[in-house]
């Protein structure tokens, strides 16, 4: 492989993994937003939703290179067991990657206990049609994450949660990754039309050798706090992302694109039934 391919597989990795570093709407940091509803024991339930992001961001990086996108998934459950699947566009070029879509697939189980549900789950993240857009060596881009979280209502319309993610070999190949997060959101009375909900997410994540090279940092923490209004069966989600990545240097490269960097995001979101 020549220098100039070396280069271009290296920045396509780094943009690639800056991308993707951490979460998908399955594991967004919106578990909390609001007190868990109440259990309806054997009961078979289902759920759609879609909507539209002024920017897709996963654990305070954007997925689309700054721009906005459509999502949408189906979620089922029966009991404790849950089961789903959400679906996003992406914007990989600045990584040398061709993948516009990513689909994941997740599920699980969530037991309560008292006050505490419970959260044991896995998901499967894809990217179909992934691929280097020049023809340099690339890595898989697919990965399995592990989840693992409790969450609760603490006093009135307050909940707490937190939870802990955990993939044998992370996005781009990188290896065995870490993510720890705490959530928080209170509810508050309809106020007109509008039932408001205010949430926020502190995330950590770390990774080894391989996370290090390909992301130009061995960790980072990343941030949200934003407001929810409901109305009927739409949701409008007004949300400022933050992260400490954009700071990271490797080799004089840095977050690719300001990929990492602090953005206000506005969604409009319909769940149905």
């Amino acid at each position: 492989m020549t220098n100039t391919s070396k280069l271009a597989a290296l920045c396509g990795a780094v943009g690639l993994a800056l991308f993707a570093i951490s979460g998908t709407a399955a594991a967004d940091g919106y578990e909390v937003a609001a007190p868990a509803a109440a259990d309806e024991g054997r009961k078979f339930t289902y759920s759609f939703n879609i909507g539209g992001y002024s920017d897709y961001v996963f654990r305070g990086i954007s997925q689309t290179d700054n721009d906005p996108t459509i999502q949408g998934g189906i979620d089922i459950g029966y009991g404790i067991f849950y089961a789903g699947w959400w679906a996003s566009g992406v914007d990989f070029e600045a990584g040398n990657n061709d993948a516009k879509v990513e689909m994941d697939w997740y599920g699980g189980i969530k037991p309560t206990w008292g006050p505490a549900t419970f959260d044991f789950g896995v998901i499967y993240y894809t990217y179909p049609g992934e691929g280097p857009i020049t023809p340099v060596d690339y890595p898989q881009l697919n990965y399995v994450e592990l989840k693992a979280g409790v969450s609760g209502t603490i006093h009135e319309k307050l909940a707490l949660g937190g939870y802990i993610f955990w993939s044998p070999d992370y996005f781009a190949e990188t290896g065995s990754v870490w993510t720890f997060e705490g959530q928080a959101g209170y509810t508050f009375h309809q106020i007109g039309v509008f039932t408001p909900t205010i949430n926020g997410v502190v995330g950590y994540q770390t990774g080894g050798d391989s996370y290090d090279l390909w992301n130009g940092f061995g960790e980072y923490w990343y941030w949200n706090a934003g407001l929810a209004l409901a109305v009927d069966k739409l949701i409008f989600d007004f949300r400022y992302w933050g992260t400490d990545a954009s700071n990271a240097v490797s080799d004089g490269l840095t977050c690719i694109n300001d990929l990492c960097d602090g953005r206000f995001v506005f969604s409009a979101k319909v769940v149905l039934p």
